[in-house]
């Protein structure tokens, strides 16, 4: 199987440096340096698909603008770029949810893809009027994901669950493509509802040897479903022409870090509630010694920055082989980012992805195809 590629829009703000924030953290400073606005996510959204990026993820929370809302308007000025829309279940009814990406589906042209999340900080979710903890979520969010997927596959719906409940639930219109749903947890009850409900089982960058046991544990528990799921993994990237390049901008971005904001969200992110989480702080401890975890695999994003906090550095065929090293472990999809996004688009796209193609790994998903008949191509 290729490897599927996806990029990320900084619906947070992008910048030269590094823009922290999530995970009940706000958007460091850095990120009004180029706001999120449509027209700039709109540039960085043609690029990765001109480059043979599939899809673009957009995040979650109140750090951010909200990812359906932006990716509806930056839909209109791309044409074969999906959007990996990041929500959280406890929000939204599962009904309207599920009428939602229905007919983004049809005003897109088939593009969105889901990333459910359940959300890890009781205090943001609190904020948005949420007050179950954080097992009672993921309970949630299993009884989300049935009533969702019922809907999509035209059934009448009723549930009476612990926390949601549908009577006569239908939809008028089915989605076409149904969606497929991406979804990332790192404890038991998480791992439960993956097995159960999703396509695709999403892990933060951690070294190799973790990456492999987290597959072999959703898979065990996948077949206990008989059910079968792809893996992706979610890093940053920093790639140039030599290696000494890269880690020169890795140590600029390192050296841009105020220690006060270090400290503060470092503080923030040791209360988080989140295993996924707090196992991205334990690859680099608050210091900034010892940041390289793995060959090419640099812990200093997380410093600065909740969530993803790892980035592949080095030379484009040091890149490639870290991306095959995890390829091999049974990651089929990457979903990837840098600092800015526009740049660090084209530094991969143009330095790793042709050495990934010449070696039979990808191949450009759109190559030897028209546009879209229902899209008029973007004027320049």
């Amino acid at each position: 199987m290729t490897i599927t590629f996806h990029w990320f829009l900084p619906t947070n703000g992008d910048s030269r440096h590094v823009v922290g924030g999530g995970h009940g953290t706000p958007a460091t400073a850095s990120g009004r340096d180029r706001p999120p606005t449509v027209a700039y996510l709109s540039q960085i959204a043609r690029a990765a698909e001109d480059l043979g990026f599939v899809g673009a993820l957009t995040p979650t929370g109140a750090w951010c603008e909200d990812a359906w809302l932006t990716t509806a308007m930056v839909s209109q000025n791309s044409e074969r770029l999906k959007f990996l829309v990041a929500f959280r279940p406890g929000f939204v009814s599962p009904t309207l949810a599920a009428q939602m990406a229905s007919t983004f589906q049809r005003h897109s042209g088939g593009r969105l893809l889901l990333n459910v999340v359940t959300g890890g900080e009781s205090r943001e979710q609190r904020a948005y009027g949420d007050f179950l903890d954080k097992d009672a979520r993921y309970r949630r969010t299993g009884e989300f994901l049935q009533i969702v997927r019922g809907l999509w596959e035209g059934k009448t719906v009723d549930l009476a669950g612990e926390h949601l409940q549908v009577e006569d639930a239908t939809l008028a219109r089915l989605p076409e493509p149904v969606p497929e749903v991406y979804f990332g947890g790192s404890s038991p009850i998480a791992g439960e509802v993956a097995a159960r409900h999703v396509d695709v089982y999403l892990t933060w960058g951690e070294p190799p040897a973790k990456v492999a046991e987290k597959i072999a544990w959703i898979r065990g528990l996948a077949a206990e479903e008989g059910r079968t799921l792809r893996f992706g993994i979610r890093l940053h990237v920093i790639t140039r022409d030599t290696s000494e390049q890269a880690w020169a901008e890795a140590n600029r971005l390192l050296d841009g870090f105020d220690p006060d904001t270090v400290a503060s969200v470092q503080a923030g992110l040791a209360r988080s509630e989140s295993e996924g989480q707090q196992r991205m702080l334990a690859l680099h401890g608050g210091s900034r010694d010892g940041l390289e975890i793995h060959p090419n695999l640099w812990a200093g994003i997380g410093l600065v920055r909740g969530g993803a906090g790892t980035a592949l550095v080095g030379s484009h065929d040091e890149v490639a082989e870290r991306i095959k090293e995890y390829h091999a472990l049974g990651i089929d999809e990457f979903v990837l980012s840098g600092y800015p996004h526009l740049e660090e688009a084209y530094w991969f796209g143009e330095g790793v992805l042709p050495r990934l193609a010449a070696q039979g790994l990808w191949r450009h998903p759109y190559a030897g195809t028209a546009a879209p008949a229902a899209q008029v191509p973007f004027a320049s």
